[in-house]
């Protein structure tokens, strides 16, 4: 993450996808290096091993597409920042490994376009957007209603590009291999897009789009570092340390404690600084959980730490916290990279101030947004049904982002816990063509359909995950 703003920015421009093969073959032969090595807070590591099944229906899609016969989407799960990387591990290693195996051929490149963030450019640096841009990437602003030059791009290159085209359709990682998001409905529009425009250029070409799936899981249980993390934690937030064996049932008492604790003050936090209206008390049914009580709490309380910047923004509270925390997003680009403003650094003195102070408060004004943005996949019992390391270690790194945010001014590079692999699954294709047909191009009918396609493809994601 990048320091606190505390002046205005030029606009975030779009950044044209701009592929280049020999660009593409040297990230290949450094991903290697880059998934088992971490040189910059940033940057993802530790993963060791990455396994893929049902790969020979993804080399046949390929033949198909190189073949002419198909266009197709890859919408990929998105639970963490290392998945284009392990994506474009499985594009560049293992697909022709098995696409050999199996006497199908392919040409190179075998390789997609990719939507990416615009955001990320923030945090990483404008290095990545030039990389991104040689390696197949198109920038989307997340929070637009209509980012008008990106979802040209990205219909143009599906229906007309030399690759196929890949998307996570949950819109961002959230922390969480066995959790899937509520999916965007942009990845189903683009599908029924790439359709109406192949039927006007009079193709026949059939649409498809191929869910795949993606976990991770450590190589030996991290229980030590995870215990030396939550002791951190647990020293970070003032509680007094837990003697006790690093137990999994401990470990469970130490993180529904140091949750409460955080959320307790995280109330009082909003309550006395921010005058939301926070009750001590929560109202449940008799036969809740204190998982489920405390659950409800901190749902409560991401939507109060919304309402602030929904206030100063001007933004009405529609929809779930995802779609709340993007349009805030939005609003906040807007105060400081501005849009409106020619050539800032011809600004009097005066309106410059002006310019920096709202850029400012701004950026602070989207620190709350950040904070819930993390914890929008959390459930009451995800760790309970399965006491995993996987599931310990995914709740422990949000709470540990939580203090980071808090403490500092930059948010540090998660710990590493332990080394890791990745499974990633391909699921079956799923015709858009057939559904689009079913239409008749009744636009109505369409709505029905994008909608219906957007379920369906929920569906598909999450089953697609495995038991580790």
């Amino acid at each position: 993450m990048p320091k606190s703003i505390n002046s205005t920015q030029p606009p975030l421009k779009f950044i044209r996808q701009s592929f280049n093969p020999f660009i593409l073959q040297i990230f290949r032969w450094l991903l290697p290096i880059v998934l088992r090595f971490r040189t910059k807070p940033w940057l993802p590591a530790g993963i060791v091993h990455i396994e893929a099944e049902n790969v020979e229906t993804l080399a046949k899609l390929y033949h198909q597409f190189q073949a002419g016969k198909i266009r197709f989407l890859i919408a990929f799960r998105h639970p963490e920042v290392e998945d284009p990387l392990c994506m474009l591990y499985l594009l560049s290693y293992i697909l022709p490994n098995v696409a050999r195996q199996h006497g199908i051929k392919l040409q190179e490149p075998i390789h997609s376009y990719f939507l990416y963030d615009r955001g990320m450019t923030i945090w990483a640096g404008n290095w990545l957007g030039r990389l991104f841009s040689k390696v197949g990437g198109v920038p989307i602003r997340r929070g637009r209603r209509v980012d008008r030059q990106a979802i040209q791009t990205a219909r143009e290159l599906f229906c007309n590009g030399e690759m196929a085209i890949a998307v996570a359709p949950e819109g961002g990682n959230n922390g969480h291999s066995e959790i899937v998001s509520p999916l965007e409905p942009g990845v189903a529009q683009l599908g029924f897009w790439c359709v109406e425009d192949l039927q006007k250029a009079h193709r026949s070409e059939t649409v498809v789009i191929v869910p795949i799936g993606i976990q991770y899981s450590y190589v030996e249980p991290p229980w030590s570092k995870l215990h030396g993390l939550l002791t951190k934690l647990e020293a970070d937030s003032g509680l007094e340390p837990v003697e006790k064996p690093a137990t999994p049932e401990i470990y469970y008492q130490r993180l529904c404690r140091l949750g409460e604790y955080l959320i307790t003050e995280m109330e009082e936090f909003y309550r006395r600084f921010y005058h939301q209206d926070i009750p001590k008390t929560i109202s449940m049914d008799e036969s809740a959980s204190p998982n489920e009580i405390l659950i409800a709490r901190l749902h409560r309380l991401m939507d109060k730490a919304l309402q602030v910047p929904e206030a100063y923004f001007g933004v009405q509270a529609q929809g779930n916290f995802i779609d709340r925390c993007r349009r805030l997003e939005e609003a906040g680009w807007n105060y400081i990279y501005r849009e409106d403003i020619a050539d800032i650094n011809v600004l009097p003195p005066f309106k410059r101030g002006l310019a920096d102070w709202v850029a400012s408060e701004a950026d602070l004004k989207m620190q709350h947004m950040r904070i819930v943005e993390s914890f929008v996949a959390v459930t009451a019992n995800y760790i309970q049904e399965k006491p995993t390391a996987e599931r310990f270690a995914e709740t422990t790194l949000l709470m540990f982002d939580l203090l980071s945010r808090i403490q500092e001014s930059t948010l540090p590079g998660r710990p590493r816990l332990g080394l890791r692999k990745a499974l990633i699954t391909v699921g079956e294709p799923i015709s858009v063509t057939e559904r689009w047909e079913k239409t008749q191009g009744d636009r109505s009918a369409t709505r029905q359909a994008v909608n219906t396609l957007t379920k369906d493809l929920q569906t598909a994601m999450e089953n697609l995950i495995q038991d580790n």
